[in-house]
């Protein structure tokens, strides 16, 4: 019978002679050949056949292997020959079925990163404590419920992952890894933290979800690198006060049963620039909210708000804000909307001005609501630089709005939900100040000149209209970052779009859009949401993987075969690198 090779090829044994690595990742591997242990031990075969050795096959000035990678195999278990490569700084045998690891690992002095992730280890053995130079350890999604005391031991430690186990608890000698960057825990059956961790000095990522922590300790509010702390799903009723976090710039609280936010859990948190806190059971907000100058994200969907405070309008980095499932009575629905945002930190600042004046039970009469037809709401005008005349069933604006402008530099402008069915020539007079411009659920089947003439103009807003096109002079409008033409009648992607560079969200769904041009696309390398949801696209171009600065594309809803459904729900890089794949070469 014929006698079948070794599953390692000779020629990757001979390669990783060279070079000092050998990857034999995703090769059906049930055990590790022994001549891989001993690959800097034996003679090589060559060495026995009578062959003339150019300089470069020198056996015999080999180098030693430093890096092994064993991923995706169905190792079941690791061999104490591990021992016989004592020159590694990576071992990677994550994706396996390892149900223990060798006591011999601990021998491996000078190893540097293990990983030994998505496995079926039940307990590390105690000797891999003894690896003082490790620096990355990766152990998530095994089967660990333990960890052994002495893992305080691994002093040089910057990276941890333990998450998906089956932890309890933590030995309080994690404390000693002064060194750690980044610790993550997510996933287990943790019911506390010990205050110990606080003195992990390093420590900047601290991830904590899905756990079963009801207090977090307060000495965690003393750790002065820690920058982003993920504390969602477990079940806190309170957040600690953070007086040292003065670097802290994420907190991920939601999923948990927090009913009060308090100045004291805010007020140190001067670095702060994502703050979610959605489902929980959080009744107000503070006003000291305003201190967080640098916050760009709040998430407070789906708890008990009933009214917001008007400092919220103050924060002047803020980009996102997410409220729904509140009973809100003095914001309307269709403010929360992500495209009204500008709109709403407008309202918000003004509820403070009618919230002394209105009877609890009337909705307040805010700048939003106003002018009806009889009054012009002056200081709209003046204070918030809004001009509205929105849901009036207007066919025109009358020109009274438009007067009652005279020198106030108008930022805003809000002529949706009416029956205009041109742009009023008008608005050209406010082509020095005005920044946003609502024309959404009117009658407009053309742009017109004057629209184009707004050089000023970051947000246009046109969906639920009649529109086919647009016309070409809107290149001139060189600061436009988003577009609405949701809902619209386009049957070709816009090509003027192409040409206006600053674009950074595009929204064009429920539309006809037939095709669209990745070649030009890519050249908008400031885009990064493109929304083509419900249109006509038969197929999606392969390029379009190309355009890497997208980070939200939408295509659900087209009549396109490839991608499947199941690859566009896996998210936006999913699908570009499904696309990238399919480009031919």
């Amino acid at each position: 019978a014929e006698e079948r090779g070794p599953a390692v090829p000779q020629g990757l044994i001979r390669a990783a002679r060279k070079s000092g690595q050998l990857n034999l990742s995703g090769r059906s591997l049930s055990e590790v050949p022994q001549h891989v242990w001993r690959i800097n031990l034996d003679t090589p075969e060559e060495a026995h056949q009578n062959l003339s050795f150019g300089a470069a096959d020198r056996w015999w000035e080999q180098t030693d292997l430093t890096k092994l990678i064993l991923a995706s195999n169905k190792l079941q278990c690791l061999s104490e020959d591990v021992k016989l490569l004592p020159a590694l700084t990576v071992l990677d045998v994550h994706d396996n079925q390892l149900t223990s690891l060798p006591s011999a690992l601990g021998q491996l002095e000078n190893l540097q990163k293990l990983d030994v992730s998505h496995n079926k280890l039940k307990s590390i053995p105690e000797e891999l404590m003894q690896l003082s130079h490790l620096k990355s350890l990766l152990l998530h999604h095994n089967e660990l419920s333990h960890l052994p005391d002495a893992f305080g031991q691994l002093v040089n430690l910057e990276e941890l992952d333990l998450s998906n186990n089956h932890l309890t608890d933590i030995p309080t000698s994690f404390a000693l890894l002064i060194n750690l960057v980044r610790l993550n825990l997510a996933c287990n059956q943790l019911k506390n933290l010990p205050a110990d961790i606080s003195a992990m000095k390093s420590l900047r990522q601290l991830d904590c979800t899905k756990n079963y922590l009801e207090i977090v300790p307060s000495e965690l509010a003393s750790m002065a690198s820690l920058e982003q702390l993920y504390l969602r799903k477990n079940k806190l009723r309170s957040l600690p006060e953070f007086p040292s976090c003065k670097l802290l710039k994420e907190l991920h609280a939601g999923e948990n049963q927090i009913e009060i936010l308090n100045a004291e859990n805010l007020k140190h948190l001067n670095s702060l620039s994502v703050l979610e806190l959605r489902d929980n059971k959080i009744k107000s907000v503070p006003d000291e909210i305003t201190l967080l100058q640098k916050l760009e994200r709040l998430d407070l969907a789906n708890n008990d708000i009933s009214r917001l405070p008007y400092t919220l309008g103050n924060l002047p980095q803020l980009k996102f804000l997410a409220l729904e499932g509140n009973p809100l009575r003095t914001i309307r629905r269709d403010l929360l909307q992500v495209s009204t945002f500008r709109y709403l930190c407008d309202y918000i600042r003004v509820l403070s001005l009618d919230d002394v004046t209105s009877p609890s039970e009337e909705p307040p009469v805010t700048a939003m609501t106003l002018p009806s037809e009889s009054k012009i709401n002056m200081h709209a005008i003046t204070s918030l630089k809004l001009l509205d005349y929105s849901e009036k069933q207007a066919a025109v604006i009358p020109d009274e709005m438009f007067n009652a402008i005279r020198s106030n530099p108008v930022t805003t402008v809000n002529f949706s939900k009416n029956q205009l069915t041109a742009i009023p020539a008008r608005i050209v007079e406010l082509k020095d100040s005005v920044c946003d411009v609502n024309f959404g659920f009117n009658k407009i089947s053309t742009i017109s000149l004057e629209l184009c003439m707004l050089h000023k103009l970051t947000h246009l807003d046109i969906r639920n209209n009649f529109l086919t096109s647009l016309p070409e002079e809107m290149e001139a409008l060189t600061t436009l970052q988003v577009i609405n033409l949701s809902f619209n009648r386009f049957k070709v992607f816009p090509s003027v779009l192409y040409h206006i560079l600053a674009l950074e969200t595009i929204l064009l769904s429920n539309n006809q859009v037939g095709s669209i041009d990745p070649l030009q696309l890519k050249k908008m390398d400031k885009l990064g949401t493109l929304d083509l949801q419900n249109n006509d696209l038969l197929q999606v171009p392969p390029e379009l993987g190309n355009c890497e600065t997208l980070r939200t594309l939408l295509l659900e809803g087209n009549p396109f075969r490839t991608p499947r459904a199941a690859i566009l729900a896996k998210g936006t890089a999913a699908v570009l690198e499904y696309l990238r794949s399919r480009i031919p070469t």
